[in-house]
């Protein structure tokens, strides 16, 4: 068990009862150390297999600590992630995110937002502390969470606004795929269902599967869609496509969705496509190392310094929104400062709706940056910290790797990993995920074929130059 980017993450089979027990009672203990102790905490969870289990766990550390637990039941991050800012109190999610189903992981939040890297640390110090008498308290289900959610992004938007579009939702095992469904016939559209999965299906937005793309062209040719929208399993990372099924890079729906509400100031990690500074529309950018926690803060930075309305996203498609918003129709979105799904979803639909363009065309006003990933899976992460060492310290190791893709590199960043501009003005960017045994890369160039040929061959030449134990 480990903190990755977003949340604790570990496999299923580490993941015990009394392991979750021990970090849910560690969250307890951290927050009455900080003078925070909580009188009831919010839980709840996504579709994979092992979540109830877990979550079951959690609350029963919760009660022997005289912690009414709120059982907010199946919902996506975000609804919880609302709730718990709304009534003012911590929460608890469980959810692997998009990582496959033999893993999960906890996210938690305190009654004021994500916990920050102080709070894990805050954490791990407490594990294993002793628990206070206390009489045990009690469950309570509440299913409200999830409507909350469902008003918070629909009542934004003008009534109407996806009338005449024909929308296709990809649910496969997103926990929050009925309320996608709803939202979208909630605004007028007419709303296909595709592909729901009683098995979990891993969608990860950043290495959107070949299959998965497949199916989307296909389902767009079929049925005539305007677009194909879905989520990854806890409803945190969008996935949209445009008429013809393919699907828009996560950071590209976020310049465009920060756009159409009016950010003045913007947070990204540094693999996002730089297509952000080069539109001209942000006064301030901030880049981040990756992950929520990142993000957050430098939101926050970005806000304590006098900055308009802040945002955040990632390259994920996650958004994040700093401030309150209010509406052509005089509706106000409440600020929601964790990843999101739904708000990028609806805003991407209702801008092209109010431009009266395709999806393909909303990107027509950004400079022609391209950005691709992917992934070396079960790449141990002894290996990643050897290669990333090597790459960081050492301009031959650099000018070994980047041989593969026949271009030298000019500048290196170590924010996070290893990113190199190259002389043709390209990015080449390698890191080791947070969430899984991963070699994580990320391409930038000026055409998509491009950035996907990058990609490719630097994922096979750090296969070469790392080899497996």
């Amino acid at each position: 068990m480990k903190f990755g980017t977003s949340g604790l993450r570990g496999l299923v089979s580490d993941m015990t009862d009394e392991v979750c027990a021990e970090y849910a009672a560690a969250f307890v203990e951290h927050l009455r150390a900080a003078g925070r102790t909580p009188e009831a905490i919010l839980i709840g969870r996504d579709l994979r297999p092992s979540s109830p289990r877990i979550a079951e766990a959690c609350a029963g550390a919760l009660i022997a600590r005289g912690i009414q637990v709120i059982d907010c039941g199946a919902l996506p991050t975000p609804a919880l992630a609302l709730a718990s800012a709304t009534r003012g109190m911590p929460a608890i999610m469980v959810t692997g995110s998009h990582i496959p189903f033999d893993r999960n992981g906890l996210k938690f939040y305190r009654a004021d937002g994500e916990i920050t890297k102080a709070d894990e640390a805050g954490m791990l110090a407490a594990l294993g502390a002793g628990a206070p008498a206390a009489t045990p308290a009690e469950v309570v289900s509440d299913e409200n969470a999830a409507r909350l959610y469902l008003r918070r992004g629909v009542g934004f938007f003008p009534a109407g606004a996806l009338e005449g579009k024909r929308i296709g939702v990809y649910q496969h095992s997103a926990v929050g795929r009925d309320l996608t469904l709803e939202s979208l016939r909630a605004l007028g559209a007419d709303v296909i269902p595709l592909g729901r999965a009683e098995t979990f299906v891993p969608i990860d937005t950043e290495a959107v599967r070949p299959e998965d793309e497949e199916l989307a062209r296909g389902w767009c040719a079929e049925h005539g869609l305007d677009a194909v929208v879905s989520t990854d399993g806890d409803g945190d990372r969008p996935l949209i496509g445009d008429e013809t099924g393919t699907f828009l890079r996560g950071d590209v729906v976020g310049v465009l969705a920060a756009r159409y509400l009016g950010a003045e100031a913007v947070a990204t990690p540094v693999s996002s496509n730089t297509v952000l500074e080069r539109s001209g529309w942000f006064p301030r950018i901030s880049r981040t190392k990756i992950g929520s926690p990142y993000v957050i803060e430098a939101m926050e930075s970005l806000t304590a310094g006098g900055a308009g309305l802040t945002v955040g996203y990632e390259a994920n498609g996650g958004f994040l929104l700093g401030g309150p918003v209010t509406g052509a129709t005089g509706a106000t979105l409440a600020p929601l400062a964790t990843r999101d799904a739904m708000l990028p979803i609806l805003a991407i639909l209702a801008m092209a709706a109010e431009s009266g363009r395709p999806l393909s065309g909303l990107a027509a006003d950004l400079p022609p940056r391209f950005t691709a990933s992917d992934r070396l899976a079960e790449f141990a992460p002894a290996r990643s910290r050897s290669l990333l060492d090597a790459l960081a310290s050492d301009e031959a190791a650099r000018a070994g790797l980047l041989a593969a893709i026949g271009v030298a590199g000019t500048a290196v960043d170590l924010t996070d990993g290893v990113r190199m501009t190259l002389e043709n003005d390209e990015i080449a960017h390698l890191r080791a995920s947070g969430n899984a045994p991963e070699l994580r890369c990320y391409a930038e160039a000026a055409t998509p074929e491009r950035a996907r040929e990058m990609v490719a061959a630097l994922l096979a030449r750090a296969g070469e130059m790392a080899p497996a134990a």
